[in-house]
């Protein structure tokens, strides 16, 4: 299986992201001949203030971000990891973060909703506050692509390797994270978590990006972009240049069966009881 990943430079112009969207997986379409395409995350919409930010959420099916992404799965017959779109809650005052995957025929295949909220101050004194604008999903979510089982997660994800774990033991095969990872935790962290949850779980780690600046309210913020494959060994195999484009690489699953023998990790894991008192 051959898959491409989207790297963007989304900002908070909703019809000018989706509009970008389409046109890298066109390119991508065009040039690479994918099976699967990922975005990176908020593709839809990055930066603005809380308000702009439900302005731009969807309701669920609805929605033009939603309704581009399942068009060009059906149109080109191709898979599509549609990053992470803002969406509108059934009831509460907070969005989520939820990526919504599409077939090669459009169907709606899978959703998953961030887990993990990025509530964190970084090295430069930059805070952010997920929480105050997103709330976190509850569930695990895999689904298969033909051959293939995917398992589902985004950014501040990427920090927590029991949710991939968790995904590993339901069967997952390859990981897609899509990210808007900062510049300042990026440039540290980025490359060597993901390869860390690549050697962990044994697994093809797919990673989209966004790149490059966006505002919320009077702040520039940027994102690290360096979107990237990794093998279950552990290899980057794959790596975007800076700026906006496509990455792109062939999956060959018969590696991860190799590693998984010749490191059968699954078959040597101690399950610790953490609530034993100590002695």
């Amino acid at each position: 299986m051959k898959v491409s990943l989207i790297q963007m430079n989304s900002v908070s112009d909703k019809s000018a992201n989706i509009e970008a969207a389409a046109r890298l997986i066109e390119r991508a379409v065009a040039e690479e001949g994918p099976d699967w395409v990922s975005l990176p995350e908020c593709f839809d919409f990055l930066g603005g203030d809380r308000a702009a930010k439900f302005e731009a959420a969807e309701k669920l099916p609805d929605g033009p971000a939603y309704a581009a992404m399942q068009a060009l799965a059906s149109r080109h017959k191709i898979f599509i990891h549609a990053g992470s779109i803002l969406e509108k809650p059934e009831q509460g005052d907070r969005l989520h973060n939820t990526t919504v995957v599409f077939d090669r025929g459009g169907t709606e295949i899978a959703r998953y909703r961030k887990i993990h909220m990025f509530d964190v101050t970084t090295p430069d004194g930059a805070q952010y506050r997920e929480s105050n604008s997103f709330a976190p999903g509850e569930a695990v979510v895999t689904y298969p692509c033909e051959d293939m089982i995917v398992g589902c997660s985004i950014c501040y994800d990427l920090r927590f390797p029991d949710l991939f774990q968790a995904l590993a033991a339901r069967g997952a095969q390859m990981i897609a994270l899509p990210a808007a990872f900062t510049q300042q935790t990026g440039k540290d962290h980025w490359e060597v978590l993901c390869r860390a949850r690549a050697i962990e779980t044994q697994t093809f780690f797919c990673a989209p990006a966004q790149t490059g600046a966006h505002v919320v309210g009077n702040e520039k913020r940027l994102t690290y972009g360096h979107s990237l494959v990794v093998d279950p060994w552990g290899h980057v195999i794959a790596k975007a240049s800076d700026g906006v484009g496509i990455v792109s690489t062939r999956i060959d699953l018969s590696q991860v069966d190799r590693v998984r023998r010749q490191i059968p990790v699954a078959q040597h894991k101690v399950r610790f009881d953490l609530s034993a008192p100590e002695h």
